[in-house]
This record gives structure tokens, sequence and C-alpha cells, in this order.
């Protein structure tokens, strides 16, 4: 069923203004109202801390709170609620993983397997646990087209790395990779495999187990939700035999100055006051993507970055960087003697929002041999016309700096 884009962008606020053609959405995304109210409702209804309470206003905070994991649950496929891990974003998911599963799981001579095309946040946590296990960090390499070299991955797989970590969906290449079948070979030489899905959870369907992985962490304010929540899934069993990562309220059953006693999962691996009315909005952003549809959002989307992508590469002196069979909508362009910051200045002169710079990738950067680029990243509320007006502003640069 095709989408009402208008009828979409009326619940959206902040895109009232006709003027902003808002195509930086790998960056985050914007709120719809109805995440808007949930939090609000949060703060105005349901203000009290979680799980330990008793009265009224905690039970009703924890009953939202907790609901918001079972949506989460289902939104993914995760076989238990108890597998769906709080956080405050993809970062700290993923800190958590290498710093508790990767510190017990390494040691002297261990490998882990690091995907080129890896946002920092699954790549520099895996430098710092090397550095204090003796383990090392080897890097998949990607193709000229921006796709995973599946051959190399075998040659690597040989070797029996510990840890393979990849993304489900590359930000600065918009590369789709098949985390199936990378999860299929890397388990058959026993190694464990950990997904960024941060740019995934927006634009289509999820099930981690039929995905495979082992760990899979994404953030809210990519979804539609709020910033400062993010969720980290992980297998019931490895998440049992990890050790706590942070210290302190709620992740305890006792304490004494003997020893402590650690709570169950999910709440092990949650220390501290949650940002609860994030997650509440968390599960009406899970809420609202079911109303829309993930498979309608995916293929509008997909048509936008398509018309983006073929009219950009009819510019002289334009090259699309990233241009892998299996897409996300995401378009990342360099132009001859112009530096991406200057293209992102200009734009932002005619109400058009793009990203400039390494997206923090610049191993991908390096790959391609060069510092920046512009990327331009689509969301379910962007229309045609907006491709249009990207089109005219990039032309627009190209005859001020000609």
């Amino acid at each position: 069923m095709a989408l009402d884009v208008h009828a979409l962008r009326a619940e959206f606020p902040s895109l009232a203004r006709e003027e902003l053609a808002y195509l930086d959405n790998a960056s985050t995304t914007h709120k719809p109202r109805a995440v808007l109210d949930a939090v609000r409702d949060a703060y105005e209804h349901r203000c009290a801390n979680v799980h330990r309470g008793v009265h009224t206003l905690s039970q009703a905070a924890t009953e939202a709170y907790e609901g918001a994991r079972d949506r989460v649950q289902r939104f993914i496929g995760a076989e238990r609620r108890e597998e769906v891990i709080l956080t405050s974003g993809t970062t700290a998911a993923l800190n958590l993983v290498a710093q508790s599963y990767g510190r017990m799981r390494l040691s002297p001579g261990d490998r882990v397997l690091v995907s080129e095309m890896e946002h920092h946040s699954n790549l520099v946590p895996w430098q710092l646990v090397a550095q204090a296990t003796g383990a090392r960090v080897d890097k998949l390499p990607v193709t000229d087209e921006g796709e995973l070299d599946m051959d190399a991955l075998d040659r690597a797989l040989e070797s029996g790395p510990a840890i393979v970590a990849v993304t489900h969906v590359s930000n600065s290449l918009g590369t789709i990779n098949d985390v199936a079948e990378v999860a299929r070979r890397a388990h058959a030489a026993n190694a464990v495999v950990v997904v960024d899905g941060a740019q995934a959870v927006a634009h289509r369907p999820v099930d981690v187990q039929a995905l495979g992985c082992d760990f899979y962490a994404f953030s809210a304010h990519k979804m539609y939700g709020p910033t400062g929540v993010g969720v980290l899934y992980g297998r019931m069993d490895l998440l049992e035999a990890m050790p706590p990562w942070q210290g302190g309220g709620d992740m305890i059953l006792s304490v004494s100055f003997d020893g402590t006693t650690f709570n169950a999962l999910p709440y092990k691996f949650e220390a501290g006051t949650p940002n609860i009315a994030g997650v509440i909005g968390l599960g009406a952003a899970v809420d609202w993507l079911d109303r829309v549809g993930l498979e309608a959002a995916a293929t509008h989307e997909a048509a936008l970055a398509r018309a983006a992508e073929e009219a950009l590469s009819t510019l002289p002196g334009l090259r699309i960087v990233g241009t892998a069979r299996d897409k996300a909508p995401v378009v990342s362009f360099v132009l001859d003697d112009i530096h991406p910051h200057d293209v992102g200045t200009l734009l932002d002169g005619r109400g058009v929002a793009v990203r400039t710079g390494h997206h923090c990738t610049q191993p991908v950067m390096d790959r391609f041999d060069i510092a920046a680029t512009t990327r331009v990243s689509f969301a379910v509320y962007n229309t045609a016309h907006e491709v249009e007006r990207l089109v005219d502003g990039v032309k627009h640069v190209q005859e001020t700096f000609a």
C-alpha cells in the first residue's frame, strides 16, 4: 500500500516549515507527535522512578517502561524479553558487549574481525578491549562497490577469530550486509557475531532469530524515537554468562562489604536510573513504525534514494561513493575540487539539510582515498520534491564554484 507522505509529514511538528528539506536522517530522525506525546505524558502523569516503588506513580511508570521492552522484543523478534537490554544508545550497547563479553572471552593472541565499513562505535571498543586483553583487531575488507568481501571473510575465518563485528547497514555507504550469511559462516568457525543495527531498524523488518546473530544493537533516535535510548539484544545463554559492566542501583539483589549478588536479566546490565520517559518514547516509536508499515516505508524510501542517485550521477564531476547491489536509502558523493563542508553549507543556505564529513567511519574514507563525503539519507516523510531541491542545490554549488 502506498504511503500518504503528506499526511505523515503532518504528524511531525518540526517539519512544519515548508522551506526545510531534511535529508540527514541517518544521523537522527525527527519525531512524530505520538512519540512527543508519550514522552510528555510520562513526565506529566507517570513521573516516578521505576521498579522499586510501591506507590501508584511508580507502578504506572514501571508498567509503561516494561511495556516498551515487550514491544521492542516483538519488534526485533527476540525469543525472550530478558534478551532486551535497555541502554543509552548503540554506542553504549556495543561498549557493553566489548567490555563484558569481550573482556571475559578474549585472551592474548585471540582475534576480533571487524569490517572496514564499521562506524567507530563498532571498532574503537574492540581496540580498547584488545589492548587490555592482548587480543588483536583484524580488518575485514570491502570491495570497490562498498560490499563486504565474502571471500576475504572465508579466509579470515580459517584462522579462527573469536568475534566478528559487522554493521547491518553502513551509515556512510548505504550497503545492506547479508548478516544471516555472515552469521552462518562465522558460527561454522565458532565465532560470535556482533551486529550494529542502528541504520537498519527504521528501514527494514529485523528478526534477530532469523539473522542468527548473537548480539544486535540499535538506537531509538534513528527510528523516530528520543535521543539517549538504545537497545542491546543478546542471546540468553551469552548474557547469563557475562559479568555486569557497570555497578549501582537496580543491577543488584543484595550488597554488603562481604560481596554483592547481582540481579537477574535484563536488569543485571541496567545500572542506575534509566531514561524512563525516553524508553516509553521508544515504545511509542515502535508502535508508530508498526502502524506506518516498514515494508511500505522501505519501498517509498528506496524510490527516493534511487531517484536521487540517478539524478546526481548525471552531474559532471560528481561521484557516488558506495554502489552496492543492495542499499539502504543513503547516497554519499564527492564533487571534484569542492570540499563536502562547502557543499553542505551552500545546500543549507537553500534549506536542504545534509551531512558532511567522515561520518565516524574514517577507515571507509581511507579505503576510498577520500577525506569526507556529502551524505544524503532519506526517511519515510521525505518527498520527491525534496529530491528535486537537492539536485538543484548541488547544481547551484557547482555553478558557485565554477
